[in-house]
């Protein structure tokens, strides 16, 4: 009898499989005996086995100048739930858009011999990787694409189409829709707003539904398609702020904003432990264009903010000033649970004005939408005309337009 090590790839494996049943993101037996056969730790050797089976961690394969990742392999759960989420089939044409090599990987063993996957990636240095990781470990039959996937996937779509799009970094639009079979899935990582969902979009006549919008993160594509955020560093890196749209932001301004006297306002509106407030999020973007996130880097507190939370938290931002979303303990239990209170803080010229407008929108989220539906959306054709919905926003994009309405 053989008795594997604790660290040995094959019981890593085994374990993450049985992690991602238990959470619910491995759901078909396709995905589970894909995950129980790519040697994951191939295509992760800049980390520890044990790193690369973890399931909700990332591995960052290369990082800019700037030090933020420009490449990475997604976490195991996140690639479980959009392989399900994709229905990729025996035989099945599938684009993935971002090369990795270990999610191609997935996707050919759920493909089979007879299916086709194409990985298209616009750094050689990422599709080098990746095609090279992909021989050693036996799907040598991926075609690995070097190209800006805005473009370069279409020479290389079947005839009829692919039955399944996937997309591995963050986007802002979505030009593969025309590559879609009939009765074919695009799950996409889409920005909006500076807010993230990834979305499976279904063909619903002229347009598409976007089913299951979940809350991610991914590397920010490049090239074509990249994202049209400004993104101003502040406090000598410790604090980011995001912006989509509106005038150009003033760097150094927005700094000394950061270090000068704030205005601090409370809401009265309380959350508790573990309990989601990502709507609020949509809420916001829905109505007020200078939506954006701040982010504090976590490695360096500055003492200067108190976000709500570091990573994608809400904030209003103009030229020179801006508002994010701050967060205490409220002396109100409920069944003597520890709950806490949302607030804004508000920095520069205008900053208490901006404050008090987070304030309201958090009110307002909580009195109209808290408790409601999440909001329906669908895409559409950039030059579809969209009555706007009652209550929400379309978000209007090169080749799409994406709606956002409450019911």
């Amino acid at each position: 009898m053989t008795t594997l090590s604790s660290d040995s790839p094959d019981r890593l494996r085994a374990e993450l499989v049985a992690e991602l049943r238990r959470g619910g993101w491995v759901r078909s037996p396709e995905v589970e005996a894909a995950f129980a056969k790519v040697p994951r730790e191939r295509f992760a050797p800049e980390v520890s086995p044990s790193a690369a089976y973890s399931a909700h961690d990332v591995v960052v394969t290369k990082r800019g100048p700037d030090g933020r990742a420009t490449s990475s392999i997604s976490a195991p759960w996140l690639q479980a739930d959009m392989l399900e989420a994709a229905r990729i089939r025996p035989g099945a044409k599938v684009l993935e858009v971002g090369s990795g090599g270990c999610n191609a990987a997935l996707i050919a063993e759920i493909a089979g011999p007879d299916g086709l996957v194409v990985t298209v990636d616009i750094d050689p240095f990422v599709t080098g990787r990746a095609g090279r990781f992909l021989a050693e470990t036996g799907y040598g039959q991926v075609k690995v694409v070097l190209g800006d996937a805005e473009h370069a996937a279409e020479q290389h779509a079947p005839s009829g189409g692919f039955d399944a799009v996937i997309v591995t970094v963050g986007v802002w639009d979505v030009p593969w829709g025309h590559l879609l079979a009939p009765g074919g899935r695009m799950v996409v990582p889409l920005r909006f707003s500076t807010v993230s969902r990834s979305f499976t979009f279904v063909r619903e006549g002229d347009h598409f539904l976007g089913l299951n919008p979940t809350v991610c993160g991914f590397v920010p594509c490049q090239g074509a398609g990249m994202l049209p955020d400004q993104e101003p560093v502040l406090a000598g890196g410790a604090v980011r702020l995001t912006l989509e749209s509106g005038p150009a932001l003033d760097r150094a301004a927005l700094d000394r904003a950061l270090g000068a006297d704030r205005t601090e306002l409370w809401t009265g509106v309380t959350v508790g432990h573990d309990e989601p407030f990502d709507s609020m999020h949509l809420s916001i973007a829905a109505v007020d264009e200078r939506f954006g996130m701040f982010w504090q880097d976590p490695e360096r507190d500055c003492g200067l903010v108190r976000p709500a939370m570091r990573w994608y938290c809400p904030a209003l931002i103009t030229r020179d000033s801006f508002a994010y979303l701050t967060i205490r303990e409220s002396c109100v239990r409920e069944d003597d649970r520890r709950r806490w209170e949302f607030g804004a803080c508000g920095h520069g010229r205008e900053g208490a004005g901006l404050a008090r407008e987070l304030a309201d929108h958090v009110r307002t989220w909580d009195h109209r939408l808290r408790d409601r539906p999440d909001p329906v959306f669908t895409l559409h054709p950039a030059g579809a005309v969209v009555p706007p919905p009652a209550a929400g926003r379309v978000f209007r994009k090169r080749h799409t337009q994406l709606v956002m309405a409450w019911p």
